[in-house]
């Protein structure tokens, strides 16, 4: 699968390496950086792991690649990348601004629980546009999951918490809401959803709640500042990177881990059901640097 995520960043990267020859002196990690700018892993960030890699003090371009991909590694969050999905029902609330990817994330995370013998209920939370509702609903029939719609106007924490309370009298086990997208500058839908998480955790008294950002990968760094911002409003448990598998900017994925220490938990890699995954950093890292 990982052969498939990031294929132009790792054009541009494993090709680079393979470029690089020895001698590994200045010149070497001079465009090394060069190599890690080029794919959005952001200044600092790129400084930091050519320091780790020169300090591993590799012989050969071979030792230099492992050096890399420990350097990367150990900069990379190290909290936990699994879904909290007990005690159930669990809510998976998914939340960006418009375009990332939520409502096709929210269809493939729950055809995925679905076949993982979960009883997911999508919740449709985008009460901003009536064919954001429809849509919701269209690809929860498609993944083969049942449904709960907001109607359009509605306020979207009521519709979380009613989604909640329906999922207990069909005994689905996991709730994952589709929530409207929003601007980071969009001061009161900011403020809104911040309402939503405190609604979604009065309903849940203490059971899971999963809080995932859903960044467009194909957007690099320049997603860092919608992660701050939601951040504040509502804090996040994990990131989910959205058409990962079409980016030139899947370094970015260590420099947004590595400043905001949250860690990916899901992948999108393509446009099928089937096309998310749990993220799985030194598979990726490897799949970027490796041929």
């Amino acid at each position: 699968m990982w052969s498939r995520v990031g294929e132009r960043t790792r054009s541009l990267l494993a090709t680079g390496l393979r470029a690089l020859g020895p001698p590994l002196g200045g010149e070497y990690y001079d465009r090394l950086e060069e190599l890690l700018l080029g794919a959005d892993v952001g200044p600092a960030m790129s400084s930091k792991l050519v320091q780790h890699v020169r300090a591993r003090s590799p012989h050969t371009v071979d030792e230099a690649r492992e050096a890399l991909v420990a350097a990367a590694l150990s900069v990379m969050s190290s909290r936990p990348r699994t879904l909290t999905l007990d005690p159930a029902p669990a809510c998976i609330l998914l939340y960006g601004v418009n375009g990332a990817g939520k409502t096709t994330t929210a269809a493939k995370l729950a055809h995925s629980l679905a076949t993982q013998g979960r009883k997911p209920l999508i919740v449709a939370a985008d009460t901003y546009r009536a064919a954001g509702i429809e849509q919701m609903v269209l690809w929860a029939d498609r993944a083969g999951v049942p449904s709960f719609a907001g109607a359009p106007g509605a306020d979207p924490g009521s519709v979380v918490f009613d989604g909640i309370q329906q999922a207990g009298r069909l005994g689905c086990d996991v709730v994952v809401a589709d929530t409207a997208g929003r601007l980071q500058s969009q001061r009161n839908l900011v403020q809104e959803l911040a309402k939503i998480g405190r609604v979604t955790a009065k309903a849940q008294e203490g059971r899971a709640v999963e809080s995932l950002l859903v960044l467009d990968a194909t957007l690099g760094l320049a997603s860092m500042a919608q992660a701050r911002a939601f951040n504040e409003a509502l804090a996040m448990t994990g990131l989910v990177l959205a058409k990962l598998d079409g980016t030139a900017k899947g370094g970015a994925v260590i420099g947004i881990e590595g400043q905001l220490g949250v860690p990916v938990k899901l992948a999108g890699v393509g446009e099928t059901l089937d096309d998310v995954a749990p993220f799985d950093p030194a598979a990726y890292i490897r799949s970027l640097v490796e041929d």
